[in-house]
């Protein structure tokens, strides 16, 4: 930690080092301010740009630069006006440009616009430069420019780092579930996209408290829009559909989105009503509605292939998002969410594990098991927004409904070398609500900011689990018998008050935020395991209370500037816990007084690189759940007791980065580094079967668990060739402690592993010529994994590649080819999985219409299969997983308008 410490304290001074700044105005011959002036900054000699800026409506500019010559040259250049050029010396002062207005001959009628522009924080993107003919959505253009990642969730990341809001025409409507606007919002309603870096949502937080995240604002054509996207598609083999009904509208006071999509052909389309973005802090507190899952069946494995692979569903879901001003208040709106989903997916797999000679099987063994599953699952939810967001305050109360009724099966057949066959059926119903609140304001109050926030939640769970087994012994020791069945009854409440008030002071550049608050948590578990239809002992039930409380005091002290901007939070944070188990009649408690800072901070030191930089210390003494006495049966398999002191964790991260990004010519890279420590005091003690079985109960052992990664990424557009091309590398090293019960001694062994792993990947994208465009990514990784204990080494690797290729060999009419592949090897050993796809597609240009036949799975491929590696358990597993058959699917697609 010292020598990384001293590392980013040497890196700071040399970019300081040597830094100048620039101000002045650009006016013409009449003393009038030029806006939208380029203003250069170049080495002498050199035909390469350091440092450029725009100037606003009133011709004033300002921009940072670093250069180790002694003088440099400033160019000014403006439509209509005489280029000016200046030698100035490298240091911080101010310099004034008069240009005299000259006609700007224009050689063609065609004019050309830039790919990309940069005004201030604001970097713009021409989505029509980046397209293809085969692009229809939103999303199919993002993917393909440089600095914008859109992952498997549906998450925007720009420079690796999530957005912190999605706008259309500047307006939130979507509150961070913006998956559905991107998936189905037409590229041709959209007239560019708009990066906001250091975006702080708050008004009358903006010259105050910046911000680590981007946003993104998408600019539509029209102020007016009525637009969306439709699909609807049938297929056989079996009997296939596919419907995605998406209308839109975007007004200047109302705007909707209605969404109804379902389909059987392998599309998980209610994932859409995620919450990828958060906000602000101030902004209250959102948290993504979910069930505590203490139970669960046993689950098939799924494969590491894009999800149209392998996924047997059969989803409906249904969503509507509003937004409208209701007053004569233009600052205050109202947003209305719902949304509903019906799915069931099926899902199986077989798998093979073989354990080498060890203290835990000394002759070895193994195990081969079968697993299918059925998924039943419906979820619905409801939401009210009311905000003001001005210049002179902020309000926003948010209330919200979730509501699951899951249904989950299994059925798994496992064939142990020391047991024989066991076979396990598998049952689990768990329904669930949860109610939340959130309310926070900002207050003007003289040259002060007064904030206040208040959120309240209420969540229920009921989870019954049960299992009927045959010919399965692993427990019988632990029981004292052999049960036929066993069924695990659970029910979990829980409430959270959170309050705070903090007031803001400004001292030129500085916001000071004292800050008080008061956490609190109120938590219920009930437990009752039944063997045979008759309830088991005291050891196998819970009656348990967890209490939190948490008040605390900190101080937040911000900084904005030009080029600089900074985080830093002082708080002390007071944990007051209690544990009560009522059957036993016992109890703990903990009451610690902990400093956890926490710091971020940005610095532009040109127009084009910027430095960030992170680092906390952060405490934890356990969550509902990290204490239990009672044996609880959380999968067939696994009977888990928490039966111990109370947990404490200490961790501290720090992680730099360094970015660039020059829209001058399109190249965009940063550079990441993270280190981080884990301290705790408890470890779980494990006995393993060879069936997968185990046993698992807390001891007390400290161990320090560490990890660090470094990686770097550059992204670069060529558009002379229409080309987009990326490349990641990244290196990673942890390590990790278990307590693994000897089965033959009964004693403990404390095993120590070690990984280290690099990974490279690439994507690339072409639409260069007329009659072909092609979207290709590549990924691969090396891992080196070490028992220390056993002094056992293997090396593991695997790699996996998506092509998706388009030719047009006549007007309106699309060939696709599409082409996955993933490979995993272990020694000797590779398995390889190799998917095909054909399409063909008549675009109806007129009506904006396509009609699409693909043929899924030319090869007909049954399963997915791969090997893997337990450092822990000296464990090799070969895997195969179900995979959708070969089918065809006929779909329309159309515009909404």
């Amino acid at each position: 930690m010292k020598h990384t410490l001293l590392l980013l304290t040497f890196f700071f001074s040399a970019l300081f080092y040597g830094q100048s700044t620039l101000k002045g105005k650009v006016t013409d011959e009449d003393g009038s301010g030029v806006g939208s002036a380029s203003v250069t900054v170049e080495e002498p000699g050199k035909d390469a740009i350091i440092a450029y800026a725009l100037t606003n409506s009133k011709g004033e500019y300002t921009l940072t630069f670093t250069s180790e010559q002694s003088q440099v040259d400033v160019k000014v250049k403006a439509f209509n006006h005489r280029s000016t050029l200046k030698v100035v010396s490298n240091s911080s002062q101010n310099v004034d440009f008069t240009i005299q207005t000259e006609a700007t001959e224009i050689k063609e009628v065609k004019l050309k616009t830039r790919l990309i522009t940069k005004r201030g924080d604001t970097i713009a993107y021409d989505l029509n430069e980046f397209d293809s003919k085969s692009d229809r959505t939103l999303s199919d253009v993002l993917k393909k420019i440089p600095g914008i990642e859109v992952n498997s969730s549906g998450a925007i990341l720009y420079q690796g780092e999530p957005i912190n809001k999605f706008y259309v025409n500047g307006k939130d409507l979507m509150e961070g579930g913006y998956g559905t606007v991107v998936n189905a919002l037409p590229k041709d309603a959209v007239q560019k996209m708009e990066v906001m870096e250091n975006h702080q949502p708050i008004k009358s937080l903006q010259d105050k408290i910046p911000s680590e995240n981007a946003a993104i604002n998408i600019k539509l054509k029209n102020k007016v829009t009525m637009t969306g996207r439709g699909e609807v598609g049938v297929g056989m083999d079996p009997l296939l559909w596919n419907v995605k009904l998406t209308p839109m509208f975007f007004g200047q006071k109302n705007q909707w989105v209605l969404n109804y999509k379902a389909n059987n052909s392998g599309e998980s389309v209610e994932n859409e009503r995620n919450i990828l973005a958060f906000g602000s802090r101030f902004e209250g507190t959102r948290r993504q509605a979910a069930q505590r899952s203490w139970l669960g069946v046993d689950r098939a494995q799924v494969p590491n292939v894009p999800e149209k692979r392998y996924l047997l569903n059969n989803v409906h879901y249904l969503s509507a998002n509003l937004l409208t001003s209701p007053f004569k208040d233009k600052e205050w709106e109202l947003k209305v969410n719902a949304s509903y989903s019906n799915n069931s997916i099926e899902r199986s797999s077989f798998r093979e594990t073989i354990y080498e000679p060890s203290e835990y099987f000394p002759s070895g063994a193994s195990a081969r098991t079968d697993l299918s599953n059925d998924f039943y699952a419906q979820s619905a939810k409801g939401e009210v927004i009311l905000t003001k967001n001005a210049k002179k305050g902020f309000f926003k109360n948010t209330t919200t409904w979730n509501g699951f009724w899951n249904d989950d099966r299994g059925m798994g057949r496992i064939v142990d070398s020391r047991t024989g066959t066991i076979s396990m059926d598998q049952k689990l119903k768990s329904p669930s609500g949860m109610f939340q609140n959130s309310l926070s304001t900002i207050i003007p109050f003289k040259d002060k900011m007064v904030n206040v926030m208040s959120y309240i939640s209420h969540q229920k769970d009921r989870q019954n689990l049960s299992a009927e087994y045959e010919n399965f012994q692993d427990f019988e020791d632990y029981f004292g018998q052999n049960f036929s069945r066993l069924d695990q009854q659970l029910e979990l409440q829980t409430t959270n008050i959170n309050h705070s008030a903090s007031v803001g002071f400004n001292v030129k550049r500085w916001t000071l935020s004292p800050e008080v608050g008061l956490n609190m948590s109120l938590n219920e578990m009930n437990s009752l395991l039944e063997g045979d239809g008759v309830a088991l002992g005291e050891d196998f039930r819970n009656d348990m209370r967890w209490n939190e409380l948490n008040p605390y005091t900190q101080l937040g002290i911000n900084y904005k500037g030009g080029g600089l901007n900074m985080n830093i939070t002082l708080p002390m944070n007071f944990y007051g816990i209690t544990y009560k188990d009522q059957i036993r009649n016992t109890s703990q408690d903990i009451s610690r007084s902990v400093f956890e800072p926490s710091f971020w901070g940005s610095y532009d030191f040109t127009s084009f690189w910027k430095l960030w930089a992170f680092a906390n210390v952060n405490y934890n003494f356990g969550d509902f759940g990290s204490l239990y006495s009672g044996n609880i049966l959380s999968s067939p398999q696994n009977i888990g007791n928490n039966d111990n002191l109370l947990p404490e964790t200490r961790s501290t991260t720090i992680a730099p980065r360094l970015e660039y990004r020059n829209p001058l010519n399109n190249l965009f890279f940063n550079l990441r580094y993270a280190q981080s420590s884990v301290k705790r005091n408890l470890i779980a003690r494990t006995t393993i079967f060879s069936s997968g079985a185990n046993i698992s109960e807390l001891e007390y052992f400290d161990n320090t668990t560490r990890s660090s990664n470094q990686s770097a990424e550059i992204g670069k557009y060529f558009p002379k060739f229409k080309t987009n091309l990326s490349t990641t590398v990244s290196n990673r090293d942890n390590n990790g402690y278990s307590l693994l019960v000897n089965q033959s001694t009964g004693e403990s062994n404390l095993i120590e592993t070690e990984t280290n792993g690099q990974s490279w990947s690439l994507k690339f994208n072409n639409s260069y010529f007329s009659w072909m465009s092609v979207d290709y990514s590549l990924s691969m990784n090396w891992n080196k994994n070490k028992n220390l204990f056993y002094g056992n080494e293997i090396k593991t690797s695997g790699w996996s590649h998506n092509l998706a290729a388009y030719f047009y060999p006549i007007e309106n009419h699309t060939i696709g080819f599409f082409w996955d592949e993933g490979t995993t090897s272990q020694l000797d050993e590779s398995f390889r999985n190799s998917f095909y796809d054909l399409s063909y597609q008549f675009s109806w240009a007129k009506k904006k219409m396509d009609f699409e036949v693909k043929w899924l799975n030319i090869a007909g491929t049954k399963v997915y299969e791969q090997i893997s590696y337990n450092t822990s358990l000296l464990s090799t597993t070969r895997s195969s997983m179900q995979i959708r058959p070969s089918q065809v699917l006929f779909t329309v697609k159309f515009n909404f308008k």
